[in-house]
C-alpha cells in the first residue's frame, strides 16, 4: 500500500499549525511569568500540573483512545457517556480525600496550599474531558477545529495567569489561570466539534457496562501503561522536590517545559494524523510499515537541529530568554537534550502498539521506565548526578522502544 502522502501531510500541516499557536502563546509568556513568579512558584504548581495529569489519565481508563478506531457515532455517544461517569466519580473522590487530607493534617501535604488540594478534582474532570474531545475531533479528521479549540485554551490559560500575577495572586495566580483555560478550551471544543452529549447517570447503564467490557484491553493494559507514562513522566519532579528541594524542582520544571515544547509541538501533530493513517493501513494491508517508515524518517530529520542547538547553546540561551537566575536550567536542558531528541520520535509512534492490539508488550516497556527512573531518584546522587543518570537511563530505553514499535508496524504477530 502506497502512502497517501498528500493526504499525510496536509493533515500533519493542520494540526500544526493550530498547534503552534497554542504551544508559541505559552512560550511567549514564559519569560514574563518567570520575571512575575519564584522557582519555587513554578515548583509547586508544576507539582500540581503534574498530579493532574496522572490523574486525569485514570479518569478517562484510556476509553478515549478508542473513538480514534470506533467512528459510528453510537459508539461514540457510549464513549463519551463512559468517560463522563469516569471523570466525574475520580473528580468527587479526590475532592473529598483532599478535604479529608486537609482536615487531618498529613504531614506529606503540609507542603500543599488547601486551594491546591482542592482544585485537583476539578483540574482532572476538565482534562479529561478535553482529551476525550480531542479524540473525538482527531476521529472525524476535524483537525482545523481541535486546534482552534487548543489555542483558545492556550491563550486563556496565558492571559489569566499573567493577570493574576499582576493582580498579586503570587502561585495561586498559576492554578486558577490554569482552570480558567481548561475551561476555555472546553468550551470552545464543543462549540466548534458538537460532539454528542450523553445524558448524565449516576451509574453505567448496561450497554455503556456492555461497551466496556468490549474494550477492556484498553482500561486492563493501556490504562496502566498510561499512568505508568504518566507517573514516570512526572517523578522526576516530585523527587526531585522531594530531595533537592521545590527551587530545583523549579529548575526542572522550566526545563521540562521547553523541553516538551517541540513534543508537544510538532510531535503530537504527526501523531493525530499518524493514529488515523496507521489504522487505515493496518486494516487494508495487515501492518503499518509504510506509514511507521516515513513519520521516522521525517522525526529524525525535524529533531535533529533543535537538539543540537539545545546542546550547544541552552545555558546561555535560557539566561537571555527567562533571566539570569534561570541560567541552571539551561544546563539541565543541555544535559536531556539527547532523551529529548530520542521522545520527539518515539512518542508519536508509540501509538503503533494500540493499532496492532500490543497494549501488553507497551505496558511492560513502562513497568521497566519507570523501575529506572525511580531507581536513579532514589540512589543517593547529587542533583546533576541524578540528572545525567536519569537522562542515559531513558536514552537507552527508547532506542528499545524503537525497536519494538518497528517490530509490530511490520504486523500484529510480530512479537506473536
Amino acid at each position: 500500500m502506497r502512502l497517501p502522502r498528500s493526504e499525510f501531510w496536509n493533515g500533519v500541516v493542520t494540526v500544526l499549525l493550530g498547534a503552534t499557536g497554542a504551544q508559541l502563546l505559552p512560550m511567549l509568556a514564559a519569560p514574563l511569568l518567570t520575571r512575575l513568579c519564584t522557582p519555587a512558584e513554578l515548583g509547586g504548581f508544576s507539582v500540581w500540573l503534574g498530579v493532574i495529569a496522572v490523574t486525569s489519565i485514570m479518569a478517562t481508563l484510556r476509553i478515549d483512545t478508542v473513538m480514534v478506531v470506533e467512528h459510528e457515532r453510537q459508539q461514540q455517544l457510549l464513549c463519551f457517556g463512559v468517560v463522563l461517569h469516569c471523570a466525574t466519580v475520580v473528580a468527587v473522590i479526590l475532592t473529598l480525600c483532599a478535604a479529608l487530607a486537609r482536615a487531618l493534617d498529613l504531614p506529606a501535604l503540609r507542603a500543599m496550599s488547601p486551594f491546591e488540594l482542592l482544585t485537583i478534582g476539578i483540574g482532572t474532570w476538565l482534562t479529561a474531558c478535553m482529551q476525550t474531545t480531542l479524540a473525538y475531533a482527531v476521529s472525524h479528521r476535524q483537525f482545523g477545529k481541535a486546534a482552534r479549540a487548543k489555542v483558545l485554551q492556550a491563550g486563556a490559560i496565558a492571559a489569566s495567569q499573567l493577570a493574576l500575577l499582576y493582580a498579586g495572586l503570587d502561585g495561586k495566580a498559576l492554578l486558577a489561570g490554569q482552570l480558567i483555560g481548561l475551561g476555555a478550551g472546553l468550551w470552545a471544543g464543543w462549540r466548534l466539534l458538537a460532539p454528542p452529549a450523553p445524558r448524565p447517570r449516576l451509574a453505567l447503564d448496561r450497554e455503556q457496562r456492555a461497551y466496556l467490557h468490549r474494550h477492556q484491553a484498553f482500561w486492563r493494559y493501556a490504562l496502566p501503561s498510561g499512568l505508568l507514562d504518566a507517573v514516570t513522566g512526572q517523578l522526576p519532579l516530585f523527587m526531585i522536590g522531594l530531595h533537592h528541594g521545590v527551587v530545583a524542582a523549579g529548575l526542572f520544571a522550566l526545563t521540562q517545559r521547553v523541553l516538551g515544547a517541540p513534543v508537544s509541538l510538532v510531535a503530537a501533530s504527526v501523531l493525530d494524523v499518524f493514529k488515523r493513517q496507521a489504522v487505515q493501513e493496518f486494516k487494508s494491508v495487515g501492518n503499518c510499515h509504510g506509514v511507521y517508515c516515513a513519520t521516522f524518517r521525517a522525526l529524525l530529520l525535524l529533531a535533529l537541529l533543535p537538539a543540537l542547538a539545545l546542546f550547544l547553546f541552552a545555558p546561555p540561551l535560557f539566561a537571555w530568554m527567562f533571566g539570569p537566575d534561570w541560567r541552571p536550567a539551561g544546563e539541565l536542558a543541555r544535559i536531556l537534550a539527547p532523551l529529548c531528541f530520542l521522545n520527539f520520535i518515539a512518542s508519536p509512534l508509540s501509538y503503533v502498539f494500540f493499532v496492532v492490539g500490543k497494549q501488553k508488550l507497551e505496558m511492560l516497556w513502562q513497568v521497566a521506565l519507570f523501575l529506572v527512573t525511580l531507581a536513579v531518584f532514589c540512589a543517593p546522587l547529587s542533583f546533576h548526578q541524578s540528572i545525567l543518570a536519569y537522562a542515559a537511563g531513558r536514552c537507552l530505553l527508547y532506542l528499545v522502544y524503537l525497536f519494538l514499535s518497528h517490530r509490530c508496524a511490520q504486523g500484529g504477530r510480530a512479537f506473536a
